[in-house]
């Protein structure tokens, strides 16, 4: 095929161009390539660049920037107003846009900053003893480990960190993995929903129940999967679940949620204390006092974009995407895919290996000569580009990509 023969200019561009209605993205049986064509031009990239790398760091629609930038121009017409108050009804309209997402109440939703706050609030709360023990996998996000090495380790809390293959045959292979962890001394299961390193999906709903049975906790680390899949977390039945609201759910930067069960909130202690720290509601864990407060009402808008589409249409458009890239790389030799297949076990993030060639080397190639950004992923032996298929992602753009790597 012909890429690019130097290194591509990626140009800026300009965010007013294109009509962007909210209206025009609800169709409600429009499952066609226009509509999702439609789809990608609310997210504008620069020009030449065909993004894969949305697990690292997603793109806000052209709605969401938008609706931002209002709600900045209107904090900075009256700092004190809308700092300390003004914006109260708003945000909580946004926790219930949040927590109606995830089908629980809007008193289990905080809104912080990011998953490693969430991760270091739950692995600093928790009141563990000396010879406790704490299981993490050895794929979890160093985000979700360091905070229970520096909170819990430190004190003589034990993590238990079992091996989990890349391609298991099936999550029954996992959930024994982990019953096999536990013991007398197990007090917290912290898991990832989605590990960032092959794109698995670990089974959180079993563990759960699992896991309580013997009065054990369960944390889970949602970044990657957040968005990407119709998530109940009540049904999910883990005691806490974070997530980044920068990646799938296409937030602004530097928002994020924390779930907690309402029966598991007495273990949580606010990583910040000030004024309102006696509050009982899950609110205390977002005391901050002055934060960025057009960035979390820009949650709300990125929660409505999502629902104008449907979480129904992106849960079927996620798997879609899926089929349509493994089927295309299906039978090469030069390439072999590192994810697992089974839609328990993986959805829109997929890993492929170009056999005989480094990562690095094919990652440079991706960008340099085709414009493709994916993140190169080493550990594990994986050797593999890690490819996100976000909702923007066509078709076309998947046959361009499979094009590339088989030319590499």
């Amino acid at each position: 095929m012909a890429g690019f023969a130097v290194a591509p200019a990626f140009a800026s561009t300009n965010l007013k161009k294109g009509n962007h209605s909210i209206s025009d993205l609800s169709p409600a049986n429009d499952d066609s390539e226009a509509y999702w064509e439609k789809v990608k031009q609310e997210f504008i990239f620069v020009d030449g660049l065909k993004y894969f790398n949305n697990a690292s760091l997603g793109s806000s629609p052209v709605l969401v920037q938008r609706a931002t930038r209002n709600f900045r121009e209107t904090l900075d017409s009256f700092p004190s107003k809308y700092m300390w108050g003004g914006w109260d009804e708003e945000k909580e309209k946004t926790r219930k846009a949040v927590a109606d997402f995830f089908s629980v109440s809007n008193e289990e939703i905080a809104l912080i900053h990011n998953t490693t706050e969430g991760m270091n609030l739950i692995a600093r709360s928790m009141d563990l003893k000396k010879g406790d023990e704490v299981i993490l996998i050895d794929h979890e996000h160093t985000s979700g480990t360091i905070p229970w090495e520096v909170w819990q380790e430190t004190k003589g809390v034990k993590l238990v960190r079992p091996n989990v293959p890349i391609l298991p045959k099936n999550k029954e292979e996992i959930i024994e993995i982990y019953k096999k962890a536990i013991t007398s001394k197990t007090k917290v299961i912290s898991m990832c929903h989605m590990v960032n390193t092959n794109g698995m999906i670990l089974p959180v709903k079993e563990v759960s129940e699992m896991a309580h049975k013997k009065g054990i906790l369960v944390a889970v680390d949602g970044a990657q999967a957040a968005g990407m899949f119709r998530i109940d977390l009540h049904d999910l039945g883990c005691d806490f679940y974070t997530v980044s609201s920068h990646k799938w759910l296409f937030s602004p930067k530097g928002v994020g949620i924390f779930y907690s069960k309402k029966e598991s909130q007495q273990y949580l202690k606010p990583l910040m204390v000030c004024k309102g720290y006696k509050d009982e509601t899950i609110r205390r864990l977002e005391n901050y006092n002055t934060r960025n407060l057009p960035e979390v009402l820009g949650l709300g808008a990125s929660i409505n974009f999502l629902n104008a589409i449907g979480l129904e249409k992106i849960h079927n458009r996620t798997y879609e995407l899926k089929k349509y890239f493994r089927n295309k790389v299906a039978g090469n030799p030069n390439l072999k895919l590192k994810t697992p297949a089974d839609d328990n076990l993986s959805a829109a993030i997929q890993v492929v290996e170009v056999i005989g060639k480094p990562v690095s080397r094919v990652k440079t190639r991706l960008i340099d000569q085709y414009g493709i950004d994916c993140r190169p992923m080493s550990s594990f032996g994986l050797n593999a580009v890690r490819l996100s298929f976000a909702i923007y992602i066509t078709k076309k753009d998947i046959d361009y990509l499979v094009s590339a790597l088989e030319s590499i």
